[in-house]
Formats: C-alpha cells, sequence, structure tokens
C-alpha cells in the first residue's frame, strides 16, 4: 500500500483574533501543521506577527474573492463586487461573469496579484494557495491564480476533492452535488499536474464545515485512505457569529477542541505530517508518497 501524509490545516487565520489564538495554541499543542493566512482580513497582522514566531506552522494563500471584501481599492475592482464594496457572494453569477467578461478577469487578475503580493511582504514561506469556499475550483480563477502564482513561487494548491468514504452523513442531494463536480475536480487535477503544481490527494472537511468535534476528527483519522490528505479546520477560542456573520452555525471552539485533544493525537499515531512543502521534500526524497487519482 501507499503511505500515508496528513495536512491539518487551520482557514481563515487572520480573520479575527480568536482565530488567531487558537491557530498558535493548535500548534504548539496539538496536531494542526498548517494555516491559510487571509492577507485582508481584519486581524491578518496580528496573524503574520505570530506565525513568524512559529517556525514549525506552515503558511499558505487564502485567497479571499467570496464573502469579504477586496485588497484593491473598490474603484479597480467595481465588476467583481456589490454596491456595498464586497465581492458577489452568488458564486455561480461570478463565475459566469469571470468566463464571459475579459474585463472582469482582469480586475480578478489583479486582486489576486495583490494578495500574493500582500503574502509575499509578509516575508513567510508560502507553504500553499486555497481559496475561501473553495473557489479556486473554477477553471478561470485557477488559471489566474496559477499564471499569478508563478511570480511568487507557488508550489501547492489544495484540490478539493472529498471521496464518498469520508463523507459519511451526507445527504442523497449533498452525494448528487459531489458526484456533480468530478468533471470539474478531474479538470483541475489535469490542470495542476500540467503545471508541475502538487496537490493533496483527498480532502476532509467539505462535508462537516465547521462542525468537526473530537468524535468526527478521530473518525476521519481513522478512516484515513492512502496517499496525501488534508483535513481543513476553522478553530477558534470563540464561535459563532463573533468569528464572522457568516459563520454563525460555526463550532470554531469545538474544532479547537478537537485538535487539541489527546484521543485525537492518539487515533493519529504514527502517520506523519507537515505542511504542503514537507510533502513535496518527503516526495523528493522518495518517501513513498505519490500523487493519488480519482
Amino acid at each position: 500500500m501507499r503511505a500515508r501524509f496528513l495536512i491539518v490545516t487551520a482557514d481563515d487565520f487572520g480573520q479575527h483574533e480568536a482565530v488567531n489564538e487558537a491557530v498558535v495554541q493548535a500548534s504548539r499543542e496539538g496536531i494542526l501543521s498548517a494555516a491559510s493566512l487571509m492577507v485582508g482580513a481584519p486581524a491578518s497582522a496580528d496573524a503574520i506577527r505570530r506565525a513568524r514566531a512559529l517556525p514549525a506552522l506552515r503558511v499558505g494563500l487564502h485567497l479571499v474573492l467570496v464573502d469579504g471584501a477586496p485588497l484593491l481599492p473598490p474603484a479597480e475592482v467595481a465588476l467583481l463586487l456589490r454596491a456595498d464594496g464586497r465581492f458577489d457572494e452568488r458564486m455561480g453569477l461570478a463565475g459566469a461573469r469571470y468566463f464571459l467578461s475579459a474585463r472582469a478577469r482582469r480586475q480578478l487578475r489583479a486582486e489576486i496579484r495583490a494578495q500574493f503580493r500582500a503574502f509575499a511582504a509578509t516575508g513567510l514561506r508560502l507553504d500553499h494557495v486555497n481559496a475561501h469556499k473553495h473557489f479556486h475550483l473554477h477553471p478561470t480563477l485557477l488559471d489566474l491564480i496559477l499564471q499569478v502564482g508563478r511570480d511568487f513561487g507557488l508550489r501547492a494548491v489544495r484540490y478539493p476533492y472529498e471521496p464518498a468514504a469520508l463523507r459519511w452523513q451526507a445527504s442523497v442531494r449533498e452525494r448528487l452535488s459531489a458526484m456533480a463536480l468530478l468533471p470539474w475536480l478531474r479538470l483541475m487535477r489535469a490542470r495542476l499536474r500540467r503545471a508541475g503544481v502538487a496537490h493533496n490527494d483527498q480532502l476532509f472537511g467539505i462535508g462537516y464545515s465547521g462542525q468537526i468535534d473530537q468524535l468526527v476528527l478521530e473518525r476521519a483519522l481513522q478512516s484515513l485512505p492512502s496517499g496525501v490528505t488534508e483535513i481543513y479546520l476553522h478553530p477558534a477560542t470563540q464561535s459563532g457569529a463573533q468569528i464572522a456573520p457568516s459563520m454563525a452555525h460555526y463550532r470554531h471552539a469545538e474544532e479547537l477542541a478537537a485538535l487539541l485533544s489527546p484521543r485525537v493525537r492518539a487515533a493519529l499515531g504514527a502517520t506523519p505530517r507537515g505542511g504542503f512543502a514537507d510533502w513535496v521534500e518527503r516526495r523528493r526524497l522518495g518517501c513513498g508518497v505519490l500523487p493519488a487519482t480519482v
């Protein structure tokens, strides 16, 4: 059997100081190995300061192109925004606009570049890139990320494929929706490989977003398939709408407790973990963790 490698990531690093506090605690005392930084979020400066003091934490860029505000002045990216100056949250309509409008794509490229540039200015090593709400699954966004990312040392991108074996309580509707995404996922994987950009084999957290407690995380670790699995969570020392209005139902504090749990650490066992950069290095050294297929 192929070897296993685990990447445990905290998303939304920089969104709130309670998130940043949880990342520090879970990195030092728990099983957290990586964090995805929102460079334009309200607590991003605090997150960057904390990350510089955590050499074992691998930090990547969490591009915000939905459910947030742009880094560039609103007038420069007006085609991407609602009247209130925030990104359009209707991802289907926004995606169609990006595909059809060359002007919108130019503004989108400029915003993506601005966020890459802001990350580079932190001095942190870029471990990986993903997008808020997995919007980088959209082919237009992915192409722009790959093009812009070349200038900033992009080496790894999250592949948001959650296999059925890791979606225990999914409804029939959710399973059908996941099946409908398979062609887009295969296209994404092919583009990443053509670009020579590393990616995980599978992801856990989509079906339990914001709801990963100790029991769920234990089960995920006990069900790990071979290859490279990324588990992403949203830990914080507070929960719900205090972190963000769109996360009123998220159990952030329970996700932090899961990352700190001795039972979870025991379930992890001897499975090696780290960031994307650690996995790329293991692969270079021939440690047996090779890309899988869907």
